[in-house]
């Protein structure tokens, strides 16, 4: 357990001088990407003033000087005149435009948006990450207690090794500007990231670089970590690709992105952060259902989905505290409960509860650090305060995706409740090979809609579980149908490595 009271020794730094600099290279033009915000009363309205914008990671740094096309970053390498220290490398470095489509493989279509895995043009660029805009400047806050969040996705082209992970960050709306005015960039520029792993990868933190004790990574030529990382709440709506799925609240024991440095980030042990790194998750394969979701399964993955996720407070209320996560699917007309847990020594639960956290950490043996940093309250408070919609693609350079979609830690006997993840080999995932044998791997999430329980979704609801909105673990058969709308190991938990590894330069 790391307590509260240590927060006052974790080195946040203020920035007080350099800046983090804009290019003018490259225009930067987000793509659009239209949602749909729900009543029950009303239906879904479109949100045309959506936009994403990829992360500040992946675009190219280059020296500010008027002009020049000298990189900052090449390979995992900075460059040693123009990034000496943190400060001045701030000063003279810019981050530049995108071309989306071209380099990156991101295109929209309507209110859908796809991402290619590899996409080879001047360079091979491997993933993406992209943060969901209200304006050129803004992300877009979703504030998710008392609501839901609802999304189409295709998996269907994403194999083994592989993760499409949408889920919410809680970073600042102007991705950092006002709070650290070094930084220039800002939202716009896809600025200001932090997760519960509290990444070290990240090449500019809280307006700074992160060039001190920067590393470049033995596994990944265009990735290393700094001295700093960025820690915050993070609610993992979907990490799945076509054989698993999960989902995953990961409390911090501070709001907002907090830059740490050194052991406080977690170098020297896995839970010395202000973050739960495991959180508490729901993988329905996991739990015990090995028949829920998959190719031809109840969730068939070979074709395109709804996923539906409900964040149910205490009194019914948006300002209540949350106190259970539950998810449904739609597929082909059809409303899925989610699946039941099917493990020794546990209830039959379907949905993430305190009781059922408490449950599953004793009976899987993991650390209790969900508990720890707060559990659903304090998660609930992040998502109170309001979260950037995350929407990734990406692989893993540390352990193969194994903790979603295979038996991990693969030295423990797959038996072993908890151990078992998914169908994938213990041999699959390896980023060399999914890198080369599925270049052409994607996701698209579309159909995007946010709004009261009950609002965002349509179908007939067959099955024994549990009324959409309850909080209750039991439930009657019923059909009914759904409000409408118009559109180094050890025994961790889930464990997400977040894909900052493919990093842009230009020569």
């Amino acid at each position: 357990m790391f307590p509260k009271a240590a927060l006052t020794a974790l080195s946040f730094l203020a920035i007080t001088v350099s800046a983090q600099q804009v290019g003018t290279l490259t225009a930067e033009t987000h793509p659009k990407l239209p949602w749909y915000k729900c009543t029950k009363a009303g239906g879904c309205v479109q949100q045309s003033n959506g936009a994403v914008t990829i992360d500040a990671n992946w675009r190219w740094t280059h020296s500010a000087a008027s002009g020049s096309s000298t990189n900052c970053y090449t390979g995992n390498t900075w460059d040693a005149t123009l990034c000496p220290d943190d400060v001045t490398c701030a000063s003279n470095c810019a981050l530049d435009g995108a071309d989306y489509s071209g380099t990156y493989g991101v295109t929209t279509n309507g209110d859908a948006l796809t991402l290619k895995f590899v996409t080879q043009s001047a360079q091979k660029n491997v993933g993406s990450r992209l943060y969901l805009l209200n304006s050129d400047s803004q992300y877009e806050m979703f504030k998710l207690v008392g609501q839901e969040f609802t999304f189409d996705v295709d998996v269907s082209n994403l194999p083994c090794g592989l993760n499409g992970a949408l889920y919410f960050s809680e970073m600042d709306a102007d991705g950092g500007m006002a709070k650290f005015p070094t930084n220039k960039a800002g939202a716009k520029y896809g600025t200001g990231y932090c997760d519960s792993q509290c990444p070290r990868d990240l090449k500019f933190i809280a307006g700074q670089a992160n060039v001190d004790g920067w590393t470049g990574s033995s596994n990944d030529v265009n990735s290393g970590t700094g001295d700093h990382g960025a820690c915050c709440n993070e609610m993992d709506i979907w990490e799945a690709n076509s054989i698993s799925a999960a989902v995953t609240p990961h409390p911090c024991s501070a709001s907002g992105l907090q830059m740490c440095t050194g052991t406080d980030c977690g170098t020297e042990g896995r839970y010395d952060t202000i973050c739960d790194p495991d959180g508490c998750d729901f993988n329905s394969f996991r739990m015990g259902d090995k028949t829920f979701y998959g190719p031809g399964l109840t969730v068939d993955t070979t074709k395109k989905f709804t996923v539906v996720t409900q964040f149910v407070s205490s009194d019914g209320t948006t300002s209540g505290d949350l106190t259970e996560i539950r998810r449904l699917y739609v597929q082909d007309g059809v409303v899925i409960q989610n699946s039941k847990v099917n493990i020794p020594g546990m209830d039959a639960y379907d949905s993430i509860t305190e009781d059922f956290c408490d449950a599953q950490k004793s009976a899987f043996g993991d650390q209790t650090q969900f508990q720890a940093k707060g559990g659903l309250t304090q998660m609930g408070q992040a998502l109170k305060n309001g979260m950037v919609l995350v929407l990734s693609v990406w692989d893993d350079h540390s352990v193969n995706m194994l903790w979603l979609d295979s038996d991990y830690p693969t030295d423990v006997d797959p038996s072993t409740p908890g151990i078992a993840r998914g169908t994938c080999s213990t041999s699959s995932g390896t980023p060399t090979d999914v890198e080369s044998n599925s270049p052409n791997a994607s996701v698209t999430y579309s159909n995007i809609r946010f709004g009261e329980i009950g609002s965002t979704y349509t179908g007939t609801v067959t099955g024994t579980t549990s009324v959409v909105g309850s909080t209750s673990a039991g439930g009657s058969t019923s059909t009914s149908t759904a409000p409408a709308s118009t559109a180094t190991q050890v025994k961790w938990g889930q464990w997400l490595v977040l894909p900052h590894h493919s990093a842009w330069d230009f020569d």
